[in-house]
């Protein structure tokens, strides 16, 4: 029953938004009573959080799955392009969604989004210290929390905004940008 009131939640967020969406909408499209949704959801917000947290898991799996499918790339920029694409993808899917994980998870005081940024910076820490060693200027946990930081904010920008920028330049501007912090972070 969870589970299609989640789907119904996440069909009626994405088609009408969050200030759309009401517990009558969500439970006429899991073809359930009001009634029976309130036995598990005691309101729309507890819907919309439930959606979000869901969404925002499979957000992170996408990117740490671009992250890790790079992390043996030769090619510096080629491996930040494809972790870039795969970003923006994932963000740009459903911009209804990302608009109420933008506008929640603050909001909520969840602290998923900082949990996942603490695991993608591990791992980025972790690919640059195995590419670079005592290469960097600054430690590799700096170099790592402002890239992500840097990149997840212009990809969040980019989706909701909408900018004249096609995906592709959008790429490759940001790749310029991680490559030029990167060359700046590597000089002695």
């Amino acid at each position: 029953m969870v589970e299609g009131i989640v789907a119904a939640g996440r069909t009626v967020l994405l088609e009408r938004g969050v200030e759309g969406l009401t517990t009558n909408h969500v439970a006429a499209a899991a073809g359930i009573s009001p009634g029976s949704l309130y036995q598990y959801f005691p309101d729309k917000d507890a819907i919309v959080d439930e959606v979000v947290a869901r969404y925002a898991d499979d957000l992170e799996e996408r990117v740490t799955r671009a992250l890790v499918d790079t992390a043996g790339e030769r090619d510096p920029a080629l491996a930040v392009r494809r972790v870039v694409l795969a970003l923006v993808d994932a963000l740009a899917e459903h911009p209804a969604l990302l608009r109420a994980v933008a506008e929640r998870l603050p909001r909520a005081g969840d602290d998923r989004r900082a949990a996942f940024a603490r695991r993608v910076d591990a791992l980025l820490t972790s690919t640059l210290l195995a590419r670079h060693g005592g290469d960097l200027r600054h430690p590799a946990g700096t170099v790592a929390w402002l890239l992500v930081r840097t990149v997840e904010s212009l990809a969040v920008a980019y989706v909701l905004e909408e900018p004249p920028i096609d995906r592709e330049g959008f790429a490759d501007e940001v790749t310029a940008l991680v490559l030029g912090y990167l060359g700046r972070a590597l000089e002695g």
